[in-house]
Parts: C-alpha cells; sequence; structure tokens
C-alpha cells in the first residue's frame, strides 16, 4: 500500500488539552483506562478468537454488543447489515461524532484464529486489525462510563462491516448513507490496528474489477484452436501491466487473483481475473477504468464465440481532511501528548466514505506494536497499550468538546 507521510503541528490543541486533562471527570476516565489495560488485551484477545471473515461478522457483532451494553452504552443494536451501534448522548443536540473500528478480518471461514502467546507477543490472524481497534473501542466507553464524562456533541459508537477486501466499506457506506445513522455527523474517527504516530487524513481511492472471459470449450486434442479464455486473459494481463501508470500522483494496478478451467485435458469454457487498482485521484481511476474496459473488449475481436465481461466489484472513493481541521488537529496534540511526533498519512480506510463526502474524518492506531497483519502469523505485542487508549479518549474529548474546555482552534 503507498503511503505518503507529512509532517506539521499547531500549539493551540496543546494547550487545550492540558486544561482538559486537569478535569476531574477526565483524570478518572484517563485513570481508569491505564488500569484497565490489562483488561482491555484480555478482550482484544477474546474478539479476535470470534471468526469474522468477509460477510460472517455477526458471532462477532453480537459479541461486542453484549459487552458494549453491559459497558453502559445507550441503544446498542445491530442495523440492517450488521453493523453495531450505540449512543452516548451530549450535553447539546448537535451532530454525532462518530468512533469506529471494523469487525471484519480477511480471513475466509474455516481460518483457526485462534490467539498463541509468545512471551510479551500474541500471535492470531487479525489480532490487531482489527481486534485492536474493537477492544479500545470498548475501552473508551468503559472509560467514559466510570469518570462520569459528559460530551458537548453526543458520541454514535460503531463496529462496521465490510471493511476488508471485497467488502468495499459496504458498512461505512450504510452508515453515510441519507438515511443511515451517520448521516449529518459532525466528524469520523475510526481505531483501526496499533501504533501511536500515524494518523491517516487522506483516503487512498481504489476501483476493484472481476474480468471474466467465456468460451465453447473443447477437448484439448480434439477442439484445439477454440478460442481459450485463460489464452485471452493472459495477453489481457500482459497487455494491462505494461502500459506506463502515472507516477504523479501515485497509480498502482495490481493483478490480484486469477482461477478458470476444469481438467489438465480440456480448453476452459470460462476463467477470471481480479484487478486491483489505487490512486489519490478519483480521475485518474477514471481513466484506468476506461481503459481496463477498452483493453478487454480488444481481446474478442476474432476470437469467434468468446466474450469478456468486466464488472466492478469494488469502488472506494478517495478524499482528505485538511490538516487544520478541528479533529486533525485534536488528534495530533493527542499524539503529541504521549512524547511522539504526528504522522499524516494516506490509507484506504473507513475514513474514505466520510472524508468523501466532506465530514471530517481520521484513522488512528491504537497503540501497541504490530506486524504481518493480514497473514495467518499476524502478532500484536502490548507496548504502551494504555497509551493508545488515551490518545483515542483525548482525541475524542478535544473533538467533541467537554464543559469547561474550549474548542481545539481557540
Amino acid at each position: 500500500m503507498f503511503e505518503a507521510i507529512e509532517r506539521t503541528g499547531s500549539p493551540g490543541p496543546d494547550r487545550a488539552l492540558k486544561r482538559l486533562e486537569r478535569l476531574p471527570e477526565v483524570a478518572r476516565a484517563a485513570d481508569y483506562a491505564r488500569a484497565g489495560d490489562e483488561a482491555t488485551l484480555a478482550t482484544q484477545i477474546e474478539i479476535s478468537e470470534i471468526p469474522a471473515p468477509p460477510f460472517e461478522e455477526g458471532p462477532r457483532a453480537r459479541r461486542l454488543a453484549d459487552l458494549l451494553e453491559e459497558a453502559g452504552l445507550g441503544g446498542v443494536r445491530l442495523d440492517e447489515v450488521g453493523n453495531v451501534l450505540g449512543e452516548r448522548h451530549g450535553t447539546t443536540d448537535g451532530p454525532p461524532i462518530v468512533v469506529s473500528a471494523h469487525l471484519d478480518t480477511v480471513f475466509p471461514a474455516g481460518t483457526d484464529v485462534g490467539v498463541l502467546r509468545e512471551g510479551d507477543l500474541l500471535r492470531g490472524p487479525g489480532i490487531s486489525d482489527d481486534a485492536r481497534g474493537l477492544a479500545v473501542l470498548l475501552a473508551l466507553v468503559r472509560a467514559l462510563e466510570a469518570g462520569g464524562v459528559r460530551t458537548r456533541a453526543p458520541l454514535l459508537f460503531a463496529a462496521t462491516v465490510g471493511e476488508e477486501g471485497i467488502g468495499d466499506l459496504r458498512g461505512v457506506k450504510h452508515l453515510f448513507a441519507s438515511s443511515g445513522s451517520a448521516a449529518g455527523a459532525a466528524g469520523f474517527l475510526s481505531l483501526d490496528g496499533a501504533g501511536l504516530e500515524r494518523l491517516v487524513t487522506r483516503g487512498l481511492g481504489s476501483r476493484r474489477f472481476r474480468i471474466v472471459a467465456r468460451g465453447p470449450g473443447g477437448h484439448s486434442w480434439v477442439d484445439w484452436g477454440t478460442p481459450n479464455p485463460i489464452h485471452v486473459l493472459g495477453g489481457l494481463v500482459e497487455h494491462l501491466t505494461r502500459r506506463p501508470l502515472s507516477r504523479q500522483p501515485l497509480t498502482t494496478l495490481t493483478v490480484a487473483r486469477w482461477g478458470g478451467g476444469k481438467s489438465i485435458n480440456a480448453i476452459p469454457q470460462e476463467a477470471w481475473i481480479e484487478l486491483d487498482v489505487r490512486s489519490e485521484c478519483e480521475e485518474e481511476l477514471e481513466e484506468q477504468h476506461a481503459a481496463i474496459a477498452a483493453a478487454a473488449a480488444g481481446r474478442v475481436g476474432g476470437a469467434g464465440d468468446l466474450t469478456v465481461e468486466v464488472e466492478v466489484i469494488g469502488h472506494r472513493p478517495g478524499g482528505e481532511t485538511p490538516v487544520d481541521a478541528s479533529l486533525v488537529q485534536a488528534a495530533m496534540a493527542a499524539t503529541r501528548a504521549h512524547g511522539y511526533e504526528p504522522r499524516l498519512a494516506c490509507s484506504s480506510t473507513d475514513a474514505n466514505i466520510p472524508m468523501s463526502l466532506g465530514v471530517p474524518a481520521i484513522t488512528m492506531g491504537c497503540g501497541g506494536e504490530a506486524g504481518q497483519a493480514h497473514t495467518t502469523e499476524e502478532w500484536y505485542r502490548n507496548v504502551r497499550g494504555a497509551d493508545g487508549t488515551l490518545r483515542a479518549l483525548y482525541t475524542v474529548l478535544l473533538a467533541a468538546g467537554t464543559d469547561g474546555v474550549v474548542e481545539t482552534g481557540a
């Protein structure tokens, strides 16, 4: 994944955060978060060991809903697509700040998701991405309730489905649809994975394509010369991967999956490929879509009964939250408060959707260290894990406002 990094800062939110930390209810919430670090880790392990393959997030969603309700969150429910939602009322009736983490993993049904301890290291598929974000989401609710903290803006907590792969951000797309629970939100914070420095403020756009070639098929000897779908797609792959791609803005094309055929001694009747195209520029994605469609159509000429169809199976719009947005400034102040310089990044996350709609949105890690994401060897180490919870807590409180603390832009 391409990532561009920027560094910047502003002193105003830092002063607001120091005042925030002195509020008794915030201090209680922070103390609770620190004391509950091991409980947060235990929750992370429990959630990680509940399978959540693409489109099968139900069992994990129901368990998290129970935990959120036990923590005191109001209105906990599952919506039409399977997102877990719950609210904390604000002292005003303004639009909510959405705090989210995603339920799904990249791992198919049947994957062993048991978590193994290797000293201070936890190893298991999805232990960081995004069991860590879900555990910190719950820890935030617990800390706010324990401290008795009231925010000015309402808070909508959301555990979303479909963040990974072919899920195509369906959970957050539903939230921000015209009649969705987050329509009109004032801001969006996604908790995703580990780390204490990185803040995603730019959404990397993508288009995913499935291209299917079909022909009459036949016997590999008797019907030799019949148009072969795999041969046709092989030529298409060569053409697409030889085409020059933009370097500014950077655009990538990956042939991610390939399949077809039924027997070693048969000409296939069908073959398919799946492509992933990414760019920070929507116009570039549109150009790539047109080029792929034209190249696929060009493979049909002279191929007899063979057809080639192009289907868009994923569309993640890009976007950006300005550095001077109060939500970004809040997150940067909360990062500096823990001794780290914020690193502003571009990535593809749930925050893409609100960004594309002009809603201030960011994605941040939740403390600790992690590696080998999207593999069965994924690991997490709880180094400064509590600081990840506190960074999220302070970001939410600066963005949503609490009595006695001025806005972060003051």
